[in-house]
């Protein structure tokens, strides 16, 4: 993957990862229950689920490259009117409520790992997710397996350290996404159609 191909898809990541989802939503619930420091258990999960889903989406990635390199282009087309949708979808979508449901049993670190990983595979949306993100940057003329490590890596990390963050500013960030969660959408909706209209146009 070159260097610039790479810094488009780390701010691809990067917008994926502050884009309203189970697992920060789950980040966020359990950062002002547990605290922080507890809550990378959870997200400890997530980034399992995370990279088993990229780990299938790659793979049916690379068996269809290897039957035709022209397939690519018409993934990128495919992924990009369905990355345009989620953008509609989510520019209308309302803005996210935190409920900490006080009620609930308090969870061990066993039990936080437990709900991150079902919170990332229970999701089959995640998983087509992926297969229309990632054919978006891979560059048939290099080695696959490199780049598909190197996304991995990077969505892992960024999707770690965003979810951390938000566990950490959970009774800070709860009263903003209810008064300016809409506009927040509407920027990540935005952020989704622009992706979709410009790497399918790309090299």
């Amino acid at each position: 993957m070159a260097l610039d191909t790479w810094f488009i898809y780390l701010l691809a990541s990067i917008g994926l990862s502050l884009t309203p989802g189970p697992n920060s939503l789950l980040a966020l619930t359990h950062g002002a229950r547990y605290g922080a420091r507890r809550t990378l258990f959870t997200i400890l999960g997530g980034m399992c689920g995370f990279s088993a889903l990229i780990a299938l989406a790659m793979f049916g990635l690379s068996a269809l490259l290897q039957t035709s390199g022209s397939v690519l282009q018409v993934l990128k087309w495919v992924g990009g009117a369905y990355l345009l949708w989620l953008g509609i979808q989510l520019w209308r979508a309302p803005p996210l409520h935190l409920d900490l449901a006080q009620g609930q049993a308090r969870l061990g670190n066993i039990g936080l790992f437990r709900q991150g990983l079902l919170s990332a595979l229970s999701n089959p949306k995640v998983l087509l997710f992926y297969g229309a993100f990632l054919p978006q940057f891979i560059d048939p003329q290099r080695g696959l397996a490199l780049q598909f490590i190197v996304m991995a890596a990077t969505f892992a990390c960024v999707e770690c350290l965003v979810e951390y963050l938000l566990a950490r500013l959970a009774g800070r960030i709860r009263p903003w996404l209810a008064k300016g969660g809409k506009g927040f959408n509407r920027c990540c909706g935005a952020l989704f159609a622009m992706i979709a209209v410009a790497l399918p146009l790309g090299r």
